[in-house]
């Protein structure tokens, strides 16, 4: 393992854009995982159907576990299986085990691979044994969820998408609620329902009232929606009654997915007050496999907006919060050939940052656990920032559309005002670098018509 006191340096040159790897798929700058990204993830395949932990790599996964059994790979083992000896962290179905090993360890593991898969590494490279045996192509993969989540919770952290939204439904002199730039507002999410990118997502059945209507009725929802976001896992947790501060909140996040909240917007809107979304949020959310970690977003953390008012002194003290991180959202109907590009904005432009929203979480006591999942809330970016082939920069149909009332034009020919059944809905993001970019694969989900009702016996 190489030692603490060479990691800061040695980290730091893990995300050099001088760094080039024997893996030639991962040299091509259009990857989104060069040398310089290796982000984890859970996987199985044809040869072993056991899920087991990988890091990506051009148009491969290298499995960790033969890594480590080769030599190649030093790593504590925590791990006690059912005979009473010690198992490899990277032979589980989760990353629950190897995270909770710390940071230190998480930093070594990557500094070990960027050397062993570095146009010079030879101790891989020339050893074809193990190199048959480590690698597996992405295309032929089956990727699980990558940890065990214990709890998830969802933010509202984007200022642009709820003056959108107040603007919607509100006073638009009044947009914002008096406490949205006092507080990272939040709810607790269904962790249960927490899916992997791929996963085919059901139309939710629930209550709807219509304007005009005396009383609810129970169908599908007519007002299917995404939300553009991010997500982060916290790799390090906190005891019951111990807040984490700000200023050190970053210590605590292990790395970042993209993150699809399914909304069904009508059910939300008759649901929501006064304790907010229940049904309308908990059928399904979906993430992109490959945890990026904080490591390799390094180089493209960023200072986040500036707030006014200064917030309360628990919620100072972040350096570089924010991340410069390009999103974008493509959806394709069933019948079209190629999808379309309906919104790119930038993850920069969070008014409340990952270190705020973890800080909050935790200020009242709350404890978090190595695995927790917290979404960044729907990311939209201003209107000033939209390019000429009008795609938007908001992260959601319901403001692409304005609820509806202005559809958008897809590529086939077609028109949405929100989802239908059948269409697929792609989230993408990436850094950029020089010469290189630090991407997320894609989170994609594709829409299945909502179970049938079934007729209650009658009253009579």
């Amino acid at each position: 393992m190489t030692a603490m006191t060479d990691e800061p340096l040695a980290l730091r040159r893990t995300t050099s854009s001088n760094l080039k790897s024997w893996v030639e798929s991962a040299n091509t700058g259009e990857t989104d995982f060069p040398i310089q990204n290796l982000p984890f993830g859970v996987f199985s395949d044809n040869n072993s159907g056991t899920p087991r932990v990988g890091v990506a790599i051009g148009e491969l996964i290298v499995d960790l576990a033969v890594l480590e059994s080769a030599g190649l790979l030093s790593v504590p083992y925590t791990v006690i299986d059912d005979a009473g000896q010690p198992k490899s962290v990277f032979r589980q179905g989760r990353l629950n085990d190897f995270v909770a090993l710390g940071k230190a360890v998480w930093s070594s593991v990557r500094i070990q691979l960027s050397t062993l898969l570095a146009a010079d590494g030879a101790a891989l490279r020339d050893n074809a044994a193990v190199r048959e045996r480590a690698f597996v192509r992405q295309c032929d993969a089956v990727m699980h969820l990558p940890f065990e989540i214990p709890g998830y919770t969802d933010f509202y952290s984007s200022r642009e998408h709820a003056t959108n939204v107040g603007c919607m439904f509100r006073d638009p002199k009044n947009a914002l609620m008096p406490n949205w730039l006092e507080i990272p507002i939040g709810y607790n999410g269904r962790a249960s329902s927490v899916v992997v990118s791929g996963t085919p997502i059901q139309r939710p059945n629930g209550q709807r009232k219509d304007p005009n209507s005396e009383r609810p009725t129970y169908g599908p929802c007519r007002k299917l929606d995404i939300e553009l976001e991010t997500g982060f896992f916290v790799g390090i947790g906190s005891d019951l009654g111990t807040p984490i501060p700000a200023a050190s909140a970053d210590k605590h996040i292990f790395g970042m997915v993209l993150l699809n909240d399914w909304s069904a917007r009508d059910i939300q809107q008759w649901e929501y007050q006064p304790l907010g979304p229940f049904n309308s949020k908990g059928f399904a959310t979906t993430i992109s496999p490959w945890v990026v970690t904080m490591d390799a977003l390094a180089p493209f953390r960023v200072e986040q907006p500036a707030q006014t008012p200064k917030p309360l002194p628990y919620l100072r003290g972040a350096t570089n919060a924010g991340v410069d991180l390009n999103l974008e959202v493509q959806l394709k109907p069933k019948l079209a050939v190629s999808p379309t590009t309906i919104a790119r904005t930038n993850f920069k432009h969070m008014y409340w940052s990952m270190a705020q929203q973890l800080a909050h979480h935790t200020s009242s006591g709350c404890n978090m656990r190595i695995g927790d999942l917290l979404g960044s809330g729907t990311i939209s970016g201003p209107k000033s920032e939209s390019r000429d082939d009008n795609v938007g920069t908001f992260g959601s149909l319901l403001e692409l559309t304005w609820n509806g009332q202005s559809p958008l034009k897809l590529g086939n020919g077609e028109a949405r005002n929100f989802i239908e059944d059948g269409d697929e809905l792609t989230l993408l993001g990436w850094c950029q670098g020089e010469g290189y970019r630090i991407g997320f694969g894609s989170c994609v989900g594709t829409i299945l018509p909502a179970h049938a009702i079934e007729a209650p016996e009658s009253d009579e």
